[in-house]
């Protein structure tokens, strides 16, 4: 078990879960949206989410700035979590909109909310779990469609329910986190999606 713990953390990489959850949006609506706009979305959302962030880590890695893809030190985060605020904004305000997109438009401004909030607490030199911040926003979000949709997702939910113990578990067991780091990461992500889900539920 200790050997299989880690994979949760590749996984569900902070960077992944935009994908992730839009690819979960995209199948709550798969009768609404074209399959080409679909794609272009999807597309959009991984170069802006995956692709540019993989390009800035290996920049920052290659000047030192960064030493692993963790990003363990707390020091070394304000940089790659700055950028990532500017890409969100960027989503928010030029594609992911809310005329449009509106569930996936406020799960990327609870994920801005929830960044800024990672971002402020670095320069105080306090460490919150990227990982429980994804994996928990992801898993409200995934909450907030079944009940916006009126779909029954009970086997999703409960997945993701189980991926956020297994996060931490793998968090812990790679000693990457104390177990008050690890609350305050799921704190960061689920609240602001919870707070957000009044305004499009």
């Amino acid at each position: 078990m200790k050997k299989i713990l880690p994979i949760f953390s590749y996984i569900f990489h902070p960077i992944f879960i935009p994908v992730m959850a839009t690819l979960v949006y995209l199948f709550f609506n798969i009768s609404f949206f074209v399959n080409q706009e679909k794609l272009f979305v999807l597309f959009q959302i991984l170069i802006v989410t995956v692709i540019i962030p993989i390009l800035l880590f290996l920049l920052l890695r290659a000047t030192g700035k960064i030493d692993s893809i963790m990003v363990p030190e707390v020091s070394q985060r304000k940089i790659p979590l700055i950028i990532h605020c500017f890409l969100l904004i960027l989503l928010v305000r030029k594609s992911i909109t809310l005329d449009r997109y509106p569930e996936l438009h406020f799960f990327f401004l609870g994920a801005l909310m929830s960044t800024l909030q990672a971002l402020v607490l670095s320069f105080f030199k306090t460490k919150a779990s990227l990982h429980m911040m994804g994996i928990s926003s992801l898993t409200v979000f995934v909450m907030g469609l079944s009940i916006h949709y009126q779909i029954q997702n009970s086997f999703m939910i409960t997945l993701l329910i189980l991926m956020n113990g297994f996060v931490a578990s793998s968090r812990l067991e790679m000693k990457a986190h104390t177990p008050s780091e690890l609350i305050l990461g799921f704190l960061l992500g689920s609240v602001p999606q919870l707070l957000l889900l009044y305004l499009w539920l």
